[in-house]
């Protein structure tokens, strides 16, 4: 009878046991988490397509309508042809960044500008056009594109060099604002 009250008494203090659930319940569980689901996917679906179809002003867009063929580079050198003209352009006043304008300017007037930088120094007084061969047309083109007299000495000089490989070098000068067509290009 002993052994009858130990059992009873261990009983009294133990949790009851969950009865097993079946395969039947746990599809059910899986089914509804599915069903759930497709309705949440269905809902971001409907939000999604409503965002996306929106009604408003249609916009037109416009291409440019292109040449039936490619210009060739030929065609472009006939139309504005780079004169047979190299000069170097050295900036003799220190101004940051003339040397490269200068160039800009005269790649307008179909020159060929091959090097720009620095003179050996920056105390340059007068912008100064060098003829370096006998490129005398080039010269002329130069000259009169910067607006400058070939006759008078002051702003150009002829100084053969064989040893260069241009035909002119400009040196630019802290006179460079009083040169009207730099004038001009550089507020443009």
């Amino acid at each position: 009878m002993a052994k009858l009250k130990r059992r009873k008494s261990s009983k009294l203090f133990s949790t009851p046991r969950k009865k097993p659930r079946g395969k039947h319940q746990r599809m059910g569980l899986v089914n509804a988490g599915i069903a759930v689901l497709s309705l949440l996917l269905v809902a971001f679906i409907f939000s999604f397509s409503g965002r996306q179809a929106q009604s408003g002003v249609p916009i037109e867009v416009k291409f440019p309508s292109m040449p039936d063929s490619p210009k060739l580079a030929t065609e472009i050198y006939e139309a504005n042809p780079v004169l047979d003209v190299e000069i170097e352009i050295l900036n003799g006043c220190g101004e940051p960044g003339l040397a490269a304008k200068f160039s800009e300017f005269l790649r307008t007037e179909r020159v060929d500008v091959v090097r720009s930088e620095n003179a050996d120094h920056f105390e340059y007084e007068k912008t100064i056009l060098i003829q370096r061969n006998e490129n005398v047309e080039g010269m002329k083109h130069v000259a009169a594109a910067l607006g400058f007299s070939i006759d008078n000495p002051q702003q150009v000089i002829t100084s053969a060099d064989p040893n260069l490989d241009v035909d002119l070098t400009l040196i630019i000068g802290k006179d460079y604002q009083s040169i009207s067509p730099i004038q001009s290009y550089l507020k443009n």
